[in-house]
């Protein structure tokens, strides 16, 4: 066990990383051992194509869960972004430019509320966001008038943007562009969290908020970026989940941030602050990813795969605690 402990990649990795990756690579083969068709191109393209959506978030509310909060109200306000931005598309004919933009705009909006909420007025992180989960619910369902909204299809003049995660060939194949972008989010992301000093003083709110209060960071600016960075990320969910699913309906998206939080912490990043790993995240993300579109493949259908992620969050969380409790 110790020479496991330090062999280099293990270090370089991390254990629970390493283990998560691990479980990623073995749940892919044994979906395909069940069922052959899952092993197929197509297959993997909806595994990214469910990605997106929950990585953006992932990547978000990472920076929240590292400072000890949660942000709730991803989900939501994933949707309402969707919605909003949509139906200005649709009803207003408004350039699909800026409705992505709108898109984004909305997220940050958001992010921004929950930030003066926590960091400004102190409310606790649960209490703040489930209010605004509730509020960018019912704000979407109005300005919509309760009907579903469609983004422009590929085949309309201003459809282009569906390449920014998609690309059909001439042949039919499809290419996931969209696994570049979150990618190349992630990486940049990474280096916000582990090499500046934004990040250094996001882990250090997690770690301990009194001591780097007392040591002259503005801890309320930092929790506020934390927040914003959320919201933001909820935003290009909202503009992925549009641009891959096209149509959305008003209400939904309560039950996202689960997903999202569960490829948070099965990465390794620690539910009580100070520890966060947007690499892990990722592993975590395509866990999930691959539970959704998979256990459709054996006959398992939506209950069952909210009792699947609801399972490996409360073993990933155990395990979070466990490690905690060890190091003390």
């Amino acid at each position: 066990m110790e020479r496991l402990k330090n062999n280099k990649v293990v270090k370089a990795m991390g254990a629970q990383r390493l283990v998560a990756l691990a479980a990623l690579i073995a749940i892919y083969v044994i979906f395909g051992f069940l069922n052959p068709r899952f092993a197929t191109y197509s297959t993997l393209v909806n595994i990214f194509d469910a990605s997106y959506y929950i990585g953006f978030m992932a990547i978000g509310i990472c920076f929240v869960i590292a400072t000890g909060g949660i942000d709730l109200s991803i989900g939501t306000v994933l949707t309402m972004s969707g919605l909003v931005a949509g139906y200005l598309s649709v009803n207003l004919g408004l350039p699909i430019w800026m409705v992505i933009v709108v898109c984004i705009l909305i997220g940050t909006i958001f992010g921004v509320i929950n930030g003066v909420l926590v960091a400004k007025m102190g409310l606790p992180p649960f209490i703040a966001t489930l209010g605004t989960m509730m509020l960018s619910k019912g704000i979407g369902s109005i300005i919509t008038g309760a009907q579903s909204v469609t983004w422009k299809s590929g085949s309309d003049p201003e459809g282009w943007y569906r390449a920014i995660f998609k690309i059909k060939t001439a042949d039919g194949m499809l290419i996931p562009t969209g696994f570049v972008l979150l990618i190349a989010a992630a990486i940049f992301m990474a280096v916000v969290l582990n090499k500046t000093r934004t990040g250094r003083y996001i882990l250090a709110l997690g770690s301990n908020k009194e001591a780097t209060r007392l040591s002259g960071v503005n801890v309320d600016h930092y929790l506020m970026i934390a927040y914003i960075i959320s919201g933001t990320f909820a935003g290009l969910a909202g503009l992925a989940y549009s641009t891959i699913y096209s149509t959305l309906l008003p209400g939904g998206g309560a039950g996202f941030e689960m997903d999202a939080i569960a490829g948070v912490v099965i990465g390794g990043t620690s539910m009580s602050g100070g520890i966060g790993t947007i690499a892990g995240t990722m592993i975590g993300v395509f866990i999930i990813s691959v539970l959704k579109t998979g256990l459709p493949f054996v006959g398992l259908q939506t209950h069952y795969q909210q009792v699947a992620t609801g399972l490996v969050l409360i073993v990933a969380v155990f395990a979070d605690v466990y490690r905690n409790r060890k190091k003390r």
